[in-house]
């Protein structure tokens, strides 16, 4: 096994002890399996990240902490990936914590265990609840900054927030349906869960413009779907069958296959469909047809974003440094994707 990282990078990228990764580099006996794959993924990880990175000035690493589905979580990574390596004045790299749903205890054991262990900073989708602002908070207190990501906390528990103004993405949502609905309807909203502040300010902003200007479109919310196919499906197919009027989405949380899966499972039209970020699936459903609307914006940006916050936190970039929320932008089934 190579030395291009140091023991301390390896130990930091994989959650070990330099002890533990001492004894798994040298292959000295007292090693688990488990700890001789996590070393093994370890410098995989930043040999990927390596490959972009300008090896000069001081060396940073964070650890992005995502309550989502894979095919959002995988991009986020992605994005990191492929941002950290390529900022100055320092070089960066990623420790990713990932899962399509973490319990409340989950969580905390992640976040407990990085203050513990130490960190140069702390990017978080996690649901804004008391018990997260009081981790985040925390991490803060000991001088671990907090960059919320595409969801946000009370601003006392972080430094910033990467993202777009989701709010505005609902309202934008609401005008564009409004605008192809002249006829009174009924339109599903689905959240993956209502404690993401983010898909909450989004369904804000979209009940307050359609209340305000389009009056003969009505709306059935469900939430707690997580996302994940199945249980974002019997949500739906459940809003349905009690809401036969539906023939619209406004999708806020995922799910649009198990969405769409529903609608053709009830005999039901879907007339407008609005979605939220172009990861794998929603590539598929909109050129296909399938999805009238995508409204995307670029990963890259809010992690070179979350990275450039961490970086003015430890003053390697102005203090008045001054980020604005990410474009947005809206996607037909007539746009070109290559290279988003």
């Amino acid at each position: 096994m190579g030395r291009k990282f140091t023991l301390k990078e390896i130990a930091f990228q994989a959650g070990l002890s330099l002890a533990t990764v001492d004894r798994v580099v040298h292959n000295r006996p007292g090693v688990t399996l488990r700890a001789q794959a996590q070393v093994a993924a370890a410098i995989e990880a930043l040999e990927r990240q390596s490959d972009t990175t300008r090896a000069v000035g001081r060396r940073f690493g964070l650890d992005v902490v995502v309550e989502a589905p894979r095919r959002f979580s995988h991009a986020v990574r992605l994005a990191f990936e492929a941002e950290v390596g390529g900022l100055g004045p320092a070089s960066l790299s990623a420790r990713f914590h990932m899962a399509d749903r973490m319990e409340p205890a989950d969580l905390r054991a992640i976040l407990l265990a990085i203050r513990k262990r130490g960190s140069h900073g702390v990017v978080l989708k996690a649901r804004n609840t008391p018990a997260t602002a009081d981790l985040a908070h925390g991490l803060m207190a000991a001088g671990i900054p907090v960059v919320t990501l595409v969801t946000d906390l009370p601003s006392e528990c972080r430094v910033g927030y990467v993202g777009i103004d989701n709010q505005i993405a609902g309202a934008n949502a609401a005008y564009l349906l409004g605008r192809m609905s002249p006829a009174a309807g009924q339109v599903l909203v689905t959240l993956s869960s209502g404690d993401f502040a983010g898909e909450g300010d989004r369904a804000l902003g979209f009940a307050t413009v359609l209340g305000r200007d389009f009056p003969h479109l009505s709306v059935v919310t469900v939430s707690e779907g997580g996302g994940v196919n199945r249980s974002t499906y019997d949500l739906a197919l459940v809003a349905l069958e009690q809401n036969p009027g539906l023939d619209a989405v406004y999708s806020i949380g995922g799910g649009n296959r198990a969405i769409l899966q529903a609608f053709g499972d009830s005999r039901a039209k879907c007339r407008v469909f609005i979605a939220h970020d172009l990861d794998a699936t929603n590539r598929t459903l909109l050129g296909q047809g399938a999805l009238t609307c995508v409204i995307h914006h670029d990963l890259r940006e809010d992690a070179r974003k979350a990275c450039q916050l961490v970086l003015r936190h430890h003053r390697m970039l102005p203090s008045d440094l001054s980020l604005t929320p990410s474009r947005m932008m809206l996607l037909t089934p007539h746009d070109d994707l290559t290279g988003l």
